[in-house]
């Protein structure tokens, strides 16, 4: 699977959170699915987003490049450290859950 491709359709087609509070908020809340991390996202920040998905049972992908790289996967001309899934849309990438 083509992890950015399917990353990219999910943001066109779905239902994406975007920005750590927005996505920690929703990880809180069970809203997601899925959150895709920024392999180089602040390790306090890491913690807590684990921490909160692994009560909720909401599993994590650590995305291979960083929150740079993530963000222009995504589309955006800023960093990205964390997204959260909410509807795949036309993309595979609940695949990532394992």
């Amino acid at each position: 699977m083509n992890v950015e491709k399917e990353i990219r359709a999910a943001v066109d087609t779905g239902d994406v959170i975007m920005g750590e509070r927005e996505t920690l908020t929703a990880v809180k809340s069970k809203g997601v699915e899925l959150v895709i991390c920024a392999a180089n996202c602040k390790a306090e920040l890491k913690e807590e987003l684990l921490k909160h998905a692994n009560v909720g049972g909401i599993p994590v992908y650590v995305f291979g490049g960083s929150s740079l790289e993530l963000g222009a996967v995504c589309g955006r001309p800023h960093l990205i450290s964390m997204l959260g899934i909410v509807g795949a849309g036309d993309s595979d990438v609940l695949k990532l859950r394992g």
